[in-house]
């Protein structure tokens, strides 16, 4: 099996990367046979087995040690990720380590400063937790290895 797996994301594009270059040497085949191949050439018997184990991997960064920004209640951070555990197909439990702490109270006249904060994050790095306005209390910032994933997020 390749060390270094890809998103859900780009093995689909992959997919479709095979599926043009063999269609263009004349052998047409379904996007599902192109899955199926991907699959193999990673190592997995097929694409069920390989989207789980993509599925059950926390994006690249969000692992320990890894570095993540974003904002939390509306304000820009960077943190170390100290623990990833996941919670179910594409959610993460993630201790995060801020570079800075972060007020989290929005009154003036006195403050609360957090330097280490426990999330739950969904594929799209965002918590199901949403402020008074309706903005997730977090919201990773995703990089390219860190597409869309499968999951119930709203």
């Amino acid at each position: 099996m390749t060390r270094d797996l890809p998103t859900i994301t780009q093995a689909k594009q992959e997919a479709k990367r095979l599926r043009a270059r063999l269609f263009e040497q004349g052998v047409g085949i379904s996007h599902a046979q192109a899955l199926e191949r991907v699959a193999q050439r990673h190592g997995l018997r097929d694409w069920n087995a390989f989207h789980a184990v993509l599925r059950d991997r926390p994006p690249q960064g969000w692992k320990v040690g890894g570095h993540v920004t974003g904002r939390y209640l509306s304000q820009p951070f960077a943190a170390t990720v100290l623990s990833a555990e996941p919670l179910q197909p594409g959610w993460f439990r993630l201790v995060l380590d801020l570079d800075e702490a972060v007020d989290v109270v929005r009154f003036d006249s006195f403050s609360n400063l957090r330097k280490r904060i426990r999330v739950e994050v969904g594929p799209k790095g965002h918590s199901k937790e949403r402020t008074s306005d309706g903005t997730p209390q977090i919201m990773l910032d995703l990089d390219h290895a860190a597409c869309e994933r499968t999951s119930n997020e709203p």
